[in-house]
């Protein structure tokens, strides 16, 4: 099974910055469609952005409301993908979670592997 784990959460102020990191086991980056998702409290968890697979054409797709301002990087070599945040938004407060799958999109139910969460707190 597939391991993910997120890093690079905290607190900052709106207008902020942060990076986000989801280093994979088994080599899953290059061989896998990875996505970020996010949920706040009492909310259904949404989508964030996606960098495809390479032999799916490597297309990257973002949410509108992050559009221009998140920035998804991967490196397959290390099997890491990074959510670069700038501009934040208090109403980007949320957990932040990477997941993967062999040929996912943007819902949940399309990922089979994700990591526990990281937790990003945007205050105004």
């Amino acid at each position: 099974q597939i391991q993910l784990i997120e890093s690079g959460g905290g607190l900052v102020q709106a207008g902020g910055s942060l990076s986000l990191a989801c280093a994979a086991s088994g080599n899953a980056v290059g061989g896998h469609d990875i996505a970020w998702f996010r949920q706040a409290p009492g909310k259904e968890r949404e989508f964030v952005a996606a960098k495809f697979r390479n032999s799916s054409g490597g297309k990257i797709k973002y949410a509108d409301s992050v559009k221009g301002r998140f920035n998804i990087v991967r490196d397959n070599a290390m099997n890491v993908v990074y959510l670069q945040m700038t501009n934040l938004k208090p109403e980007d407060t949320a957990a932040y979670y990477c997941a993967a799958d062999p040929n996912g999109q943007y819902f949940v139910d399309e990922y089979d592997y994700w990591g526990q969460g990281t937790q990003v707190t945007v205050s105004s």
